[in-house]
């Protein structure tokens, strides 16, 4: 015998989903007027919902980092709009899941994270998905995330968590392409020497000059670009280098990952 489809049940399954009216309605007339049975339906047509939405671009986001025992988690979780990465369901899913990257491992919470992501696309209306997820580990270990949409972890031998935490700022602030001088490839030199190529042959100077020219372009550009060789944003008078020297520490290793 089916129950009556009251306004009073609509509430109760829409306070327990946070999905819309019409489809707690919908669930309901289905199972019957059956809570349970309504809930099941619900969680069951999630998935539909998601794979419905996945030829959408999920352009924006937010950034999580969780700092454990000698490691760390970034995790990246995409929307599609800035206003639904900013909703408490997002937030709150993507805490969960870079907890549980964290607790659990990351691939276990891989393998946990599609129903929990399909709950959260169907209160939300947008295609939602899992970006970058990374672990670091160290003994010394600092981050930095500005506005959600950008993190930096760094992992050092000796020096403290502050020093990597400012290194973590710089990274984040200046974005090197390259970590030291030996990172560069022959095909990185190639591509930025005909950029300049070109740049300076627009000169009227004299071909020694231009020679000249083109050879401190390059080693600007290259210097801007790799992190060791950056003057430190907090102390403009030394390299990322000397910061580390002066300190008797050394980088190890470092993720970085935005959104936008």
């Amino acid at each position: 015998m089916s129950i009556k489809i009251t306004a009073e049940l609509v509430k109760e399954l829409r306070e327990a989903t946070g999905v819309s009216v019409m489809q707690c309605k919908n669930a309901l007339e289905e199972a019957g007027g059956d809570m349970e049975k309504a809930l099941i339906i619900l969680k069951k047509k999630s998935s539909s919902i998601a794979m419905k939405k996945a030829d959408r671009n999920a352009k924006d986001g937010m950034i999580v980092v969780k700092e454990g025992n000698d490691k760390t988690i970034l995790l990246a979780l995409h929307t599609e709009t800035d206003f639904v990465a900013k909703n408490e369901d997002f937030v709150n899913l993507a805490n969960k899941l870079a907890d549980m990257a964290k607790d659990e491992g990351i691939e276990s919470m891989k393998a946990k994270s599609l129903d929990m992501i399909n709950e959260v696309v169907q209160k939300v209306g947008e295609k939602i998905e899992l970006g970058k997820v990374e672990q670091i580990d160290g003994t010394i270990l600092g981050s930095y995330v500005h506005n959600n949409k950008s993190a930096t972890i760094v992992s050092l031998s000796l020096g403290t968590k502050e020093l990597a935490r400012d290194i973590a700022m710089h990274i984040a602030a200046m974005k090197p392409a390259f970590t030291k001088a030996e990172d560069i490839t022959d095909e990185d030199r190639k591509k930025v020497i005909e950029v300049f190529e070109r740049e300076v042959a627009e000169s009227d100077k004299p071909e020694e000059i231009k020679k000249k020219m083109l050879e401190g372009k390059i080693s600007t550009y290259f210097k801007e670009q790799t992190l060791m060789d950056q003057m430190f944003i907090k102390n403009p008078e030394i390299t990322v280098a000397t910061l580390l020297k002066n300190n008797n520490a050394k980088l190890i290793s470092f993720i970085y990952e935005s959104i936008n």
